[in-house]
């Protein structure tokens, strides 16, 4: 298939390709490079793509739809996925106008060009986020979203709305998948992992909000992105049997997650039993934006695609320090 894939240089999105490109399909990334975290970092991702030659990038905003258009119509896609955004809860708080530049009018741009180009299927990330300040757990697709506590997370309950109307309006089969504090090798600078690591290696502090009674439904980016790699299969069809899809149109919302919870604290030990050092620790009071826990039922995702992501934080915070001090190391 051609796969035309936002965000390609960012973590999901790398993951993503590469796993793509090793299934045989070709795939057309588009990604800002915007330097939001170190585009040192997205470079050396995209080289690794690059090595492949059944992949292509054009560097551009998706606020510049002049560009996007020349890019979408050059790969004819059979598949969009569009997981570029502006990412980060906290980030939010100190440049809101990013948001609406990238999460609303980029999400435009990609939605109208889904329109013209008729994809067999339109897949875009949203996230746990939007939860908000829901209290039951674990969190299921069909509960309300209406309480979102960050710009950010409105942002993106915004683009399921956005989607909605246009897989309605148009009927283009849409999947949103929410994801669940995704972490891993390749990750981002500005993610807990990667700031515990990096402060525990060079004896700073770390920041702990809420005093630590915090949980998080870590999910491995290799079994996300097996995830994503599976929905692509499954473009959703207006059935009155399936209560995972619309009434109204071709859409779907499908959380992915491990749907076991891990609470911070426990998540910090695991960190420091891999580093071999303890953390000096910065007790906090709850940052704004933030949700005391994320938990997914996962159910739909396994039901859909008979795959439910498994790798527990004790494998998954090894593979991230070991590539974090490779890559650390380099040169």
């Amino acid at each position: 298939m051609r796969i035309f894939v936002t965000g390609a240089a960012g973590f999901v999105g790398f993951h993503l390709s590469r796993l793509l490109l090793e299934r045989g399909h070709l795939v057309f990334g588009f990604d800002g490079m915007t330097p939001y975290y170190d585009v040192a970092l997205k470079e050396a991702r995209l080289a690794i793509l690059k090595a492949s030659p059944n992949f292509r990038i054009d560097v551009a905003m998706l606020e510049d739809m002049p560009a996007l258009e020349r890019a979408v119509e050059a790969a004819a896609p059979d598949v969009i996925v569009h997981l570029a955004a502006q990412a980060g809860v906290r980030y939010s708080l100190e440049n809101p106008r990013a948001y609406i530049d990238s999460n609303l009018v980029g999400c435009f741009n990609v939605l109208e060009m889904a329109r013209r180009c008729a994809p067999r299927h339109l897949l875009i990330a949203s996230t746990s986020s939007v939860y908000g300040g829901n209290l039951e757990v674990p969190f299921h697709e069909s509960d309300k979203a209406d309480h979102p506590l960050s710009l950010y997370a409105a942002t993106k309950k915004a683009n399921e709305a956005m989607a909605h109307s246009y897989a309605h309006l148009w009927s283009i089969p849409t999947t949103m998948f929410r994801f669940f504090t995704v972490y891993g090798p390749w990750g981002r600078p500005d993610m807990a992992l990667f700031k515990f690591v990096e402060a525990i290696e060079n004896d700073l502090p770390i920041d702990i909000y809420n005093h630590g009674a915090m949980s998080r439904d870590f999910t491995y980016i290799a079994d996300l992105v097996e995830a994503v790699a599976r929905l692509i299969d499954l473009p959703p069809k207006r059935d009155a049997d399936d209560a995972s899809v619309s009434p109204w149109a071709p859409f779907r919302i499908v959380n992915i997650g491990r749907g076991e919870p891990v609470a911070l604290l426990d998540f910090i030990a695991v960190v420091e039993k891999k580093l071999g050092k303890k953390a000096i620790r910065n007790y906090l009071d709850m940052q704004k934006g933030d949700a005391p826990q994320t938990y997914a039922d996962c159910a739909l995702l396994e039901r859909l695609t008979g795959y439910r992501p498994s790798t527990g934080v004790e494998e998954g915070v090894s593979a991230f320090v070991d590539w974090y001090r490779s890559y650390r190391g380099r040169g």
